[in-house]
């Protein structure tokens, strides 16, 4: 039969104790600015002075809120993207909404996008699909709002993916960082 005797010190035990705590929080809290930094890098990347920032249907309602927050930094820039006409009784014959379903619930949805102007608009039905690239400015409708002057516009097929979802939980306004 064995015996052990084994003494604890409890001093040495909570240093060490301390040191673990502080190296997780540590960790977590590199993380934490990880995922900040890296996530605002991604949607500046989607805009570039230089490009066309391409939308689609999985960083479509991020970048609708980052640009609605943040529109003068947006002014000039590009973008393309695809959705369904939908016009509002008191557009003029040459706007419309460049709309997407964002899914509220599985019983709700609502329709959002960019108000567009362009000089053909009157040649493209209600709820038709459309691409377009355009570029972003002021406007005003009931407010100050962007407002995507057309560059160019075609129709389309309706994608698989129609539907886009509410801002994700790693949205992070940003106004400088592009």
């Amino acid at each position: 039969m064995f015996i052990f005797n084994l003494k604890l010190d409890y001093k040495i035990i909570f240093k060490i104790l301390f040191i673990l705590l502080f190296i997780v929080i540590l960790i977590i809290a590199v993380l934490a600015f990880y995922k900040i930094f890296n996530y605002s890098n991604k949607i500046g990347n989607e805009f570039s002075n230089s490009n066309i920032a391409y939308i689609d249907s999985n960083n479509y309602t991020n970048i609708l809120k980052c640009v609605h927050d943040n529109l003068d930094d947006y002014v000039g820039q590009k973008i393309s993207f695809s959705g369904y006409i939908y016009r509002v009784y008191d557009f003029n014959e040459n706007q419309f909404v460049l709309a997407r379903n964002m899914i509220i619930n599985n019983n709700q949805s609502v329709v959002v996008g960019f108000l567009c102007e362009c000089k053909t608009a009157s040649e493209f039905p209600e709820n038709s699909w459309v691409t377009i690239t355009g570029e972003i400015t002021k406007g005003d409708y009931h407010g100050e709002i962007p407002v995507i002057k057309i560059l160019e516009i075609n129709s389309c097929e309706k994608p698989n993916e129609e539907f886009v979802y509410p801002p994700d939980d790693t949205y992070i306004p940003t106004s400088v960082i592009f």
